[in-house]
């Protein structure tokens, strides 16, 4: 007599699903595919910010290289633009995405640049309006509030006063018409912005300069608050004071 043993049945919940059970799953996945995938307005705008970015970039660059003529006296510093209430706030405006700029650092002192591609588009200037394709971005207040952050956030880490100038500098073929200049506010193209830097003179040391280029290169200079301490910068050699530093006058 021959005994089988017996064979155990799977359990249910061990089974494999049905075709129709798997369903749910694969509709899931192929909905998460979909939600990850940008459509085509998305992807076009994206590739249209990307190529305005670079576009910027390249502006900014063409700027700062008319500085190497100035000589090693003088730094550029790129602008940081995170202390902006609406950079914060994600409120920024299309003409604030349309430039950028840095801090030149020179014997002639601090100067906000400000850079703007217009393209092959003309540009009209009349005191502090400047028109571009029919369009009048706030070009002239927003570098002068630049400048007045930067010389704020300057003053405060250091512990004097440092000033600094708005310059507000076109990068572009277009044709550039002047109808008037704007007020505490200096206007170039990219091409004159090196003899625009130096037409002031020598204000500062080359020492000095360097000094507030250190300064504005920390990114504690930049933060919201509390700044960097101005016992943290030396501005004499060591066993040095205000009293050892030679006298100017002959």
């Amino acid at each position: 007599m021959t005994v089988f043993h017996e064979r155990r049945v799977l359990p249910a919940q061990r089974a494999l699903p049905h075709q129709a059970e798997a369903r749910p799953m694969e509709e899931s996945h192929s909905d998460a595919l979909e939600a990850i995938r940008p459509s085509p307005m998305e992807w076009a705008r994206r590739r249209r910010a990307e190529r305005g970015a670079r576009r910027i970039e390249a502006a900014g660059a063409r700027a700062v290289h008319r500085l190497d003529h100035l000589g090693p006296a003088w730094h550029a510093v790129n602008w940081p633009r995170t202390d902006s209430p609406d950079h914060v706030l994600g409120l920024e405006t299309a003409g604030r995405g349309e430039r950028a700029g840095f801090l030149a650092i020179g014997p002639s002192g601090l100067f906000a640049v400000t850079v703007v591609d217009h393209g092959r588009s003309r540009v009209l200037v009349a005191g502090d309006v400047v028109q571009i394709n029919g369009k009048r971005p706030a070009y002239v207040a927003e570098a002068r509030r630049d400048a007045k952050r930067a010389s704020k956030a300057m003053t405060a880490a250091v512990g004097h006063t440092i000033p600094v100038a708005p310059v507000l500098t076109f990068v572009g073929s277009g044709v550039i018409s002047v109808y008037g200049l704007p007020k505490e506010c200096m206007v170039t193209t990219h091409r004159e912005l090196d003899r625009l830097l130096i037409a002031g003179g020598s204000r500062i040391s080359a020492a000095t300069a360097e000094k507030l280029y250190q300064v504005a290169r920390h990114p504690g200079t930049w933060g919201n608050a509390p700044y960097r301490s101005n016992t943290d910068y030396r501005w004499y050699g060591a066993d040095r004071t205000a009293a050892d530093k030679p006298s100017g006058r002959r």
